[in-house]
């Protein structure tokens, strides 16, 4: 082998290996560490929020989250480009020892019924208890999805089913 193609071999292998490679990074994140992300540090949340300009009484809000240390902003900016959705934001931290975060967060409902579950269905979160809360958001979405969040009956639905999410088993941190 010549000195240029062991040149070329030696830059390849550390590219592959990410060793001592400065190289500009991927625009975009795989499917397991959004799924990896997702399990750490995201969330599928609901708000019900009382409301008489609402026919059920009330505006049904889904979300789904990542938040990280303002040093990463840039994986979640990856995570936006990866799931072409969402959007990044500064969330100032008030509590003391905490640093400051950005979230990615989507709350657009057509994002979420068209984007985000379909995703979520065909990639398996790992950790039960997300995949509890994300089966639990599946159900509120579909209910939102056939419009059910505009009557009242579809709303108290809703809430019994946002009561069983993100509750903490006893025992456990």
């Amino acid at each position: 082998m010549n000195k240029t193609a062991r040149s070329q071999q030696s830059r390849s292998t550390q590219k592959a290996n990410n060793i001592g490679f400065s190289g500009r990074t991927k625009p975009e994140v795989s499917v397991d560490y959004i799924i990896g992300l997702t399990d750490g540090e995201g969330c599928f949340y609901v708000n019900i929020s009382n409301s008489a300009r609402y026919r059920s009484g009330a505006k049904v809000e889904l979300n789904f989250h990542i938040k990280l240390n303002a040093k990463d902003r840039d994986l979640l900016e990856k995570v936006k480009k990866s799931l072409k959705c969402g959007n990044v934001y500064y969330q100032k931290e008030r509590r003391k020892n905490h640093t400051q975060c950005y979230r990615y967060t989507v709350g657009s409902h057509r994002d979420i019924i068209n984007i985000i579950i379909p995703f979520f269905n065909k990639h398996s979160l790992q950790s039960n208890s997300k995949r509890k809360n994300f089966k639990l958001f599946y159900k509120i979405s579909k209910k939102v999805r056939e419009k059910e969040h505009l009557t009242k009956q579809g709303i108290e639905e809703i809430r019994k089913l946002k009561e069983r999410m993100n509750q903490h088993t006893p025992g456990l941190a």
